[in-house]
């Protein structure tokens, strides 16, 4: 197929949005292509969020980003990576679906559910947000299983299980408390996770302590039903009055469409092999930038530090696309 770009990037987060940057800054065409709109994951993050860094570590392209307070917003952020898109003039195609990468280095052929695209790499920068961890347990298919917390409002005077014991599970059953919601915490460990944001931690903690929301540790949820949720606990089992579940069990990588485009994890590892410098994968001229990197390991890679995987990508991208020197970039 004729090339289009020369290359593909498949994710338009802040990784992926770097990596496009980075990709015209050495002289080359760059399509982005994302299943949702422009920063998809972090648009789906709770309305009220806070980010727990500081504006300079979220900044990509070297455009500044400003802020209220000490810490950037949900709403600063998406505003700033749409104006990063709007300066760079990144060509991005969003809500098209990829399915497969067809075709060999310097020939591959991206196709989607509205297209074909012909280039000569492609980058994953897939993120790991849209597949949550399932509880696996009978029920989990019901409307009322919740695996995105978005706000609170809606929950208003309900009955509520939060499941999880880390910075979402926490700030939903807070945000949800806060709300009227009557909210009851299951988490299978022995107490909340010492990786809650320190700020946070003793609100959900006097929570509990007060009983204003009830917890239940070494306790696992062993069905859902349209009214009621069944627990095991230590003391055996409970059944609750429910009318909403939020699975707050955290996400991972997108593995069954990785494996189906010759992205495998080294079972010991749990990564992908990728080539440190480059980030080039197994499969010539497809490279992973961003989370994914990380694998199944996902607290190592943030918008802090995978943004710098674009400028490794292009460097070697250009290296091998056109002989140096290649031509400048434009703007």
């Amino acid at each position: 197929m004729p090339v289009s770009s020369d290359v593909v990037i498949i994710g338009a987060g802040p990784t992926g949005l770097a990596c496009g940057i980075e990709i015209g800054r050495v002289g080359l065409k760059a399509l982005i292509i994302d299943k949702g709109c422009v920063v998809n994951s972090l648009y789906h993050y709770p309305t009220n969020m806070v980010f727990f860094t500081t504006p300079e570590l979220l900044e990509i392209g070297g455009l500044p980003m400003t802020s209220l307070n000490e810490k950037p917003g949900r709403t600063e952020a998406l505003k700033y990576y749409r104006r990063v898109a709007e300066h760079y003039k990144l060509d991005i195609h969003q809500y098209e679906l990829v399915l497969a990468i067809e075709g060999a280095d310097d020939n591959f052929t991206v196709v989607t559910d509205k297209g074909r695209y012909g280039c000569r790499k492609v980058i994953v920068a897939t993120g790991y947000y849209d597949v949550p961890n399932l509880l696996n347990v009978p029920g989990e298919d019901l409307d009322k299983v919740i695996h995105y917390y978005k706000e609170a409002h809606p929950y208003y005077n309900h009955d509520v299980l939060v499941v999880g014991a880390k910075n979402s599970a926490a700030i939903a059953a807070l945000e949800l408390h806060w709300t009227g919601a009557r909210v009851t915490l299951v988490h299978r460990g022995a107490r909340l996770s010492d990786k809650i944001k320190y700020w946070i931690k003793p609100n959900i903690e006097n929570r509990i302590k007060n009983g204003e929301i009830r917890a239940y540790f070494n306790t696992t949820v062993r069905e859902i039903l349209p009214k009621e949720v069944v627990l095991s606990t230590p003391e055996g089992e409970v059944r609750l009055k429910n009318d909403f579940v939020f699975a707050m069990t955290g996400y991972r990588p997108d593995l069954e469409f990785l494996s189906e485009n010759g992205i495998v994890l080294d079972a010991k590892t749990q990564r992908p092999r990728t080539n440190p410098e480059t980030l080039e994968s197994d499969r010539p001229g497809v490279y992973l930038a961003g989370v994914i990197v990380a694998g199944m390991h996902t607290n190592e890679i943030f918008i802090e530090n995978g943004r710098f995987h674009g400028a490794a990508i292009a460097k070697s991208i250009a290296a091998r696309v056109c002989p140096p020197p290649c031509p400048p970039a434009e703007g």
